[in-house]
């Protein structure tokens, strides 16, 4: 594909249709910290699996096309019958089976992508995105080709050396929390996940960790948040059920 990082930002604004956003949409986690059977993406909140709650989000964006929801082999009929179908989740264009690393199911969302121009990856279990986030992360993959949304820090962070003493603290104005939904030009993050796929994949936590890798892409931050929680213990469902009584 031969992508190259502009040194101009691209004119931004909301999308000038038409150009093609697909969501890809991450179940395929076991969530052994919830301590449950049931994986977290499947726990309910209010009665609805967390996994429907973002599913919903993109499913009502206007400029949204199509979401693929990415879970593992033994999930896709549950998937399908009691999420997709059940709710009426018509921008599901396809529910395939991940990898055996978060990065690997990413690139198997990234594969099944058609004609796409614009990529959101989100992680399932934050079930509390909305639809100005998405427009802020949009706005800013076409201005900067990749935007993640994040929040400020509100603790002062401390970096550790190997005997977990503090070797330094780094200046809180510039301390991000990162979240998931991240945007990015479709061409940009597919030959990204490409080429560190023939190198060193250890240590990726999230697809601009990639970019980062790759292709030295500026990568822009736009506010999430601090709601926008990922579900990954006890404590995290029991916060979540007084935050989906506002949406």
């Amino acid at each position: 594909m031969g992508f190259k990082c502009g040194a101009e930002p691209e004119a931004g604004g909301t999308l000038m249709k038409r150009e093609k956003c697909t969501a890809i949409v991450l179940a395929a986690g076991q969530g052994k910290r919830m301590r449950s059977k049931i994986q977290k993406q499947f726990l309910l909140i209010k009665g609805k699996p967390v996994l429907y709650y973002s599913l919903a989000c993109f499913q009502k964006t206007d400029w949204v096309d199509d979401i693929i929801l990415v879970s593992s082999e033994d999930s896709i009929e549950f998937c399908r019958r009691d999420i997709v179908l059940k709710y009426g989740l018509t921008k599901v264009s396809k529910i395939i089976a991940g990898g055996k690393e978060r990065y690997d199911s990413v690139y198997q969302g990234l594969l099944a992508c058609e004609n796409c121009d614009y990529v959101f990856i989100h992680d399932g279990a934050r079930p509390f995105i909305t639809e100005e986030m998405l427009n802020r992360a949009l706005d800013g993959a076409m201005r900067y080709q990749a935007c993640v949304v994040g929040m400020p820090s509100k603790d002062t962070i401390k970096i550790s050396d190997k005997e977990g003493m503090i070797a330094a603290t780094p200046d809180r104005r510039y301390v991000w929390t990162i979240q998931t939904p991240q945007a990015f030009r479709y061409s940009l993050i597919r030959e990204a996940h490409e080429e560190l796929r023939r190198g060193d994949m250890q240590g990726i936590t999230d697809d601009a960790m990639v970019v980062e890798k790759t292709k030295g892409c500026r990568i822009k931050l736009v506010e999430g948040s601090y709601e926008n929680i990922k579900i990954t213990t006890p404590e995290d469902l029991m916060i979540a059920e007084n935050f989906v009584e506002k949406i």
